[in-house]
């Protein structure tokens, strides 16, 4: 194995491995600061041994063990131990146990679910809303602070100082480990907790960067907890409404990638490849949640607009003019450019490229949207529709460069080239 494809064997089983080995590190070390240093420090060393020793047969088995014998050495120095939880610390200190012997315990106790918990405790109040989101997607996504920072639109050096801020403030409080029990405190923190599975489910779903279009370990992982959530908050419609959007996006991950990996867009995927069983569970989790609800939030919303799609047999069966609507309900709430910029694309397909392009172009002087690549891509589209193709090769070129994506950038520069020649882009037949 060359030192190229040991790297990316390790890029890959950190991307699948790194929340449970900060999840169960935490639990054992009460800090998810020292947690995560701990799975650094066995990251560091697969990179060091596996270009010549290889990737063993269970990977994340092996970083475990080697994050668990450098949290000994740190309980051997005294230095854990001044960040454990008041009981393991009396515990330890009363010589009750061995370091070894707690560290082991804590590893093999299974109860409960350590992402689960993870998540509660970076989602917990004394935190803002934004380190929340972000201190999750770093510890529970993989995700690097520019991934994040993409997802966000802000500045890269924002998000590295949010989680820096967040993991101290989480030390200094010295949050529980734990799900908070049923009641006002759950409630107070399900809303950071569903922002943070709908991002995580995101990145899985569209990758921001890399070489993948999608990568569906994130999008299982979300989902996942998104279930439990529902077990732990039955009466929540957006717990609901939120698992119902994952179920059907995740419905159609198959077919949104060709033989090769390529990309392929909603209306030119095969839905004989969309899985049924997710179809079901999602329209049956957007039921439970129309009927817990008086009016539908905007995760709820999200899983009716994706739910036309999946009823649809064809694309021109999709009712594009109740999608319109539900997404004039969405803008309502949430103001947000992002929902604005999918609004315009449900008009072009409801009321034709004209109108989409007019909420687009009002759209182009929004700062959220300047380094965003959709943003050139739809108005591209539209133009590309109206017989525009020179206006629209540039804003796909232009997204081309915007985007951090490898396979995305194929997909917009195909389409450059197809403009270039005055004809619409007509996916390559797997």
């Amino acid at each position: 194995m060359t030192a190229s494809d040991a790297h990316r064997a390790i890029d890959a089983v950190w991307r699948i491995e790194s929340a449970k080995l900060i999840a169960g590190l935490t639990r054992m070390t009460g800090d998810v600061g020292t947690a995560e240093d701990l799975a650094q420090d066995a990251l560091v060393a697969a990179l060091e041994r596996w270009p010549e020793s290889g990737v063993p047969d269970n990977p994340g088995a092996w970083l475990m063990a080697t994050a668990k014998h450098r949290a000994i050495d740190l309980f051997r120095r005294g230095k854990l131990l001044e960040r454990k939880h008041v009981e393991l610390g009396h515990e330890l200190r009363a010589g009750e146990e061995s370091p070894e012997r707690a560290l082991d315990a804590a590893l093999d106790d299974h109860v409960g679910d350590d992402l689960l918990r993870l998540i509660f405790t970076t989602c917990h109040p004394v935190l803002s809303t934004e380190a929340r989101v972000a201190l999750t997607l770093r510890l529970l996504g993989g995700l690097t602070t520019d991934e994040i920072a993409r997802a966000f639109l802000v500045p890269e050096a924002t998000i590295a100082q949010r989680i820096v801020r967040a993991k101290r403030t989480l030390r200094e409080a010295r949050v529980p480990f734990e799900v908070p029990p049923a009641g006002a405190e759950l409630a107070a923190r399900l809303s950071s907790v569903l922002d943070v599975l709908y991002l995580i489910f995101n990145e899985g779903y569209s990758a921001t960067a890399g070489d993948e279009w999608v990568r569906p370990p994130l999008c299982e992982d979300a989902l996942r907890l998104g279930r439990i959530l529902a077990e732990l908050a039955p009466a929540d419609p957006e717990v609901h409404g939120l698992v119902a959007l994952m179920e059907i996006q995740a419905s159609r991950l198959k077919a949104r990638v060709g033989p090769g990996g390529e990309p392929i867009l909603l209306l030119d995927q095969d839905r004989a490849r969309w899985d049924q069983l997710l179809v079901r569970r999602g329209l049956a989790a957007l039921e439970q949640a129309e009927q817990l609800a008086g009016a539908l939030g905007p995760y709820a919303l999200q899983a009716a607009i994706a739910a036309c799609h999946a009823r649809a047999r064809t694309p021109e069966e999709t009712d594009w003019t109740r999608i319109t609507a539900l997404y004039d309900a969405l803008a309502q709430l949430t103001r947000s450019p992002v929902v604005e910029l999918n609004r315009a694309v449900a008009y072009a397909m409801a009321f034709g490229p004209a109108a989409g392009l007019e909420i687009v172009d009002a759209l182009t002087s929004e700062p959220a949207l300047q380094s965003y690549h959709l943003l050139p891509s739809v108005r591209a589209d539209f133009l590309a529709k109206l017989g525009r193709f020179d206006e629209a090769r540039g804003e796909l070129e232009r997204a081309a460069s915007l985007t951090r994506n490898s396979r995305e950038r194929t997909l917009l520069l195909e389409r450059a080239a197809a403009c270039g020649r005055g004809s619409p882009y007509r996916p390559k037949e797997s």
